[in-house]
């Protein structure tokens, strides 16, 4: 065999490996448009670096086998696989480190016997270790068994935009918490069967119902519709989640992206008229807020505005704020840490209750797509805050 012979296919699936190991390692933050292109080559193998080793050693393996690993050309691509190998271990690495920062947050946020405050009963039905065969064999499949989804139910008139999904125990208990999800995707984009499906079959399957919602996108709809959509969700959410089984006296808004601007947003407005319209009297306050990789600036600017409107979640600080547990990557550049940190700090410094922000190594945008290492520790994490919000709103309820 020549000296110089290369084997092309075995080349070709080792350098996608390669780069796309690489953007996840170190992503791009400009110029445009290669940040987007950094993002989203990168994001698979940040959440599966597992699967991406399994690719390495199968491709070669076949190359060994077939005879092909003998020429200098070709241990060269042998040697960049080895390369990409260690890149990979250190995007494992990364992931594991989510856990202990997840558990440390929750520790600064609600103090450091937080857990002898969760009721028996909730503390009982928490994860002790990750799903270990759920992420290294089947991180696509998110949805389980013992969980129903109910699809496309109409909550308001703006067709396929004002459709939502409830998750439910297939054995349909009664007085089941709740959780109020919206979909991020920059208010251009995004659906309510994307993001954040393993939380939510997660807590279906412990009894919760979880509503997850479209909301008009632009150009055809602005701020205000966005933030009345979610609110009406909330509010369908407290008038027919009975229904369904769920008792809407614990509520909790999340997001993802744009949604955890959604969330933020009406965490701290409940029964704000003005972001009601036509159904100023209902109760859309939450119990809780929960926020992954949200976005906390402003709203797309209004041409000719005297003044820039209220748009952002700093905007709207208050001392009765509900409990608030944010998670950010800090490799994020679809909508960088930094903004996360300072909503955080400003929430912290007027809210009475916890504020809990988790910040996790090598985390990129949208992490809550499959099951993998990070996001199962982000999951336990959002169980465990929230076991300790039901915990205490039933003390305080005298129950």
């Amino acid at each position: 065999m020549p000296f110089g012979y290369l084997p092309y296919g075995y080349l070709v699936s080792v350098a996608i490996v390669a780069v796309c190991t690489a953007f996840a390692l170190a992503p791009l933050r400009r110029p445009r448009p290669w940040d987007a292109v950094s993002f989203r080559l990168g994001l698979v193998i940040n959440e599966m670096p597992v699967f991406a080793l399994y690719c390495l050693l199968a491709s070669t393996g076949l190359a060994w086998a077939q005879g092909d690993l003998r020429s200098a050309a070709a241990w060269t691509v042998a040697a960049l696989a080895g390369l990409a190998a260690v890149g990979l271990a250190v995007i494992v690495r990364r992931g594991t480190r989510a856990r202990r920062v997840l558990e440390r947050a929750l520790d600064d946020g609600l103090g450091a016997d937080w857990r002898s405050a969760i009721r028996e009963d909730l503390a009982a039905g928490l994860r002790r270790r990750p799903p270990y065969a759920r992420i290294l064999l089947r991180p696509f499949l998110v949805r389980r068994r013992d969980v129903e989804r109910i699809a496309d139910i109409a909550y308001g008139d703006a067709g396929k935009r004002h459709r939502l999904d409830v998750y439910r125990h297939r054995s349909r208990p009664a007085g089941g918490p709740v959780l109020v999800y919206a979909h991020g995707g920059g208010y251009f984009s995004g659906r309510k069967d994307r993001e954040g499906r393993p939380l939510l079959y997660r807590l279906a399957s412990r009894g919760w119902v979880c509503v997850s919602a479209n909301y008009r996108l632009r150009p055809h709809a602005g701020f205000d519709e966005h933030v009345a959509d979610f609110k009406k969700a909330i509010a369908w959410a407290r008038e027919h989640g009975p229904g369904y089984g769920a008792d809407p006296s614990v509520l909790v808004a999340a997001g993802s992206s744009a949604g955890g601007h959604l969330a933020a947003i009406a965490a701290l407005t409940p029964g704000e008229a003005a972001f009601q319209p036509g159904f100023e009297d209902a109760d859309t306050s939450v119990t809780a807020a929960v926020s992954l990789y949200g976005y906390y600036g402003r709203y797309y600017a209004r041409p000719g505005a005297a003044a820039d409107p209220p748009t952002s979640p700093a905007d709207h600080l208050h001392t009765g704020a509900p409990p608030f547990l944010a998670v950010h990557g800090d490799r994020d550049t679809v909508v960088p840490v930094e903004g996360a940190r300072g909503f955080t700090a400003a929430l912290r410094g007027i809210s009475a209750e916890p504020v809990v922000y988790a910040e996790l190594p090598g985390a990129q945008h949208a992490f809550d797509i499959v099951h993998s290492l990070r996001f199962e520790a982000v999951v336990d994490a959002v169980e465990a805050f929230t076991a300790w919000v039901r915990s205490r709103d039933r003390t305080e309820r005298g129950s």
